[in-house]
């Protein structure tokens, strides 16, 4: 046996805490784009009678509307994410236990 499978299999039971931090932030990352692109479609939706070359008032002010109601809500989603994860035990921490 060499050494560079015996030591790959050994490393398989570990979990390096960059990796797993860097699929942590991507996997936020893909669920926030799938919120923008579901708020996009919600807003255009209730929004956009019939496209024209310009948004006349009414549209534009129920853009607004709706891209601060997702902004808000999406702050509210972080803040919850980040409160959930303070809370949570490291995944290490209770492999020690």
């Amino acid at each position: 046996v060499d050494s560079s499978s015996s030591s790959s299999a050994a490393g398989l039971g570990a979990v390096d805490p960059q990796l797993q931090r860097f699929i942590e932030v991507e996997t936020q990352k893909q669920r926030f784009q799938q919120l923008v692109h579901q708020m996009t479609e919600l807003c255009w939706e209730k929004c956009m009678d019939k496209p024209g070359p310009k948004l006349d008032s009414r549209a534009e002010a129920c853009f607004v509307n709706c891209v601060e109601c997702f902004i808000d809500t999406s702050q509210f989603i972080l803040n919850r994410l980040e409160q959930t994860q303070k809370s949570k035990p490291v995944f290490s921490e209770s492999l020690s236990d």
